[in-house]
């Protein structure tokens, strides 16, 4: 897996890119602590080069939206490959995941 940051006028983007697994999610979650978000920002997912996320990595999206809300921040998911949204949708995180086609209209939404 690899995560690309870059900076966006609502906040930071992280480009996720790979198999967000267990042997990788951890790596999501260290990187989150790093990050620091102001209030009212939004931080945004962009999962368009994910190709695997089992539940170790729903687990660190979760802990994403746990950290964005404790920054008094919000959170997007973008591009989420059709594999990934059928499980999203399947245990009902598509609920609290707001879910854009791409990275550029979760920034402006």
């Amino acid at each position: 897996m690899k995560i690309t940051t870059r900076d966006a006028v609502t906040g930071p983007v992280l480009e996720i890119t790979g198999e967000l697994d267990h042997t990788s999610a951890p790596e999501l979650r260290e990187l989150l602590t790093t990050l620091t978000l102001q209030p009212g920002q939004r931080l945004i997912l962009d999962l368009a080069g994910m190709e695997f996320c089992d539940s170790s990595g729903l687990t660190s999206l979760i802990a994403a939206r746990n950290h964005a809300q404790a920054a008094q921040s919000d959170i997007a998911l973008a591009a989420v490959p059709a594999h990934t949204l059928r499980v999203l949708r399947i245990v009902g995180l598509d609920q609290i995941f707001p879910i854009h086609p791409d990275s550029h209209s979760a920034a402006r939404s």
